[in-house]
């Protein structure tokens, strides 16, 4: 029962994000460094991790988006590269493991608002995550649009300032 809630709350909120934006996703512009700002979910497991996503950097090649996510994991930083395939929708892309990423709205200079989706232990989560471009400025417009998104949604977190997200700006610099 929880399940199918979840997922009837998942469609819904996919239905409002897609009536306030259409994005055709320029993957050049969206390509580099985001630190991640803030979450919203429905469910506390993804607000409650020890490992905690603070940055990302992106890169597209041809159908691939690769992901270097900086985690900072009980006060140690660690890194992965992902690779995704992008689907038949603009800005959506496919991961191993049952995971998905989508960029729901940007402005690629200060913004991105995406949808996390993924599956795990037998259940669909979907987290709205906000990423700025700046380590330090949070209160941009963009911001503004994700609180007005995650409204509904349920738990809601800001993310600290990370050590992790800096370590893999200046790495990549």
């Amino acid at each position: 029962m929880e399940a199918r809630l979840l997922s009837i709350l998942g469609i819904i909120l996919v239905a409002q994000v897609g009536m306030a934006t259409k994005l055709e996703l320029d993957r050049q512009k969206i390509a580099g460094f985001w630190r991640e700002v803030g979450v919203a979910s429905s469910h506390s497991l993804a607000l409650k991790t020890s490992r905690r996503l603070e940055g990302l950097f992106l890169t597209l090649s041809g159908g691939n988006l690769t992901v270097k996510v900086a985690y900072n994991n009980s006060g140690n930083c660690e890194t992965e590269n992902l690779v995704g395939l992008e689907m038949d929708v603009s800005g959506k892309f496919a991961f191993p493991g049952r995971r998905e990423i989508h960029v729901l709205d940007t402005d690629y200079k200060h913004y991105a608002i995406l949808r996390v989706s993924l599956h795990w232990q037998g259940r669909d989560f979907g987290v709205l995550k906000y990423f700025s471009r700046s380590l330090e400025d949070e209160n941009e417009p963009g911001f503004w649009k994700f609180r007005e998104l995650t409204a509904d949604t349920g738990l809601y977190l800001l993310a600290r300032q990370g050590m992790c997200a800096k370590l893999l700006k200046e790495e990549l610099i």
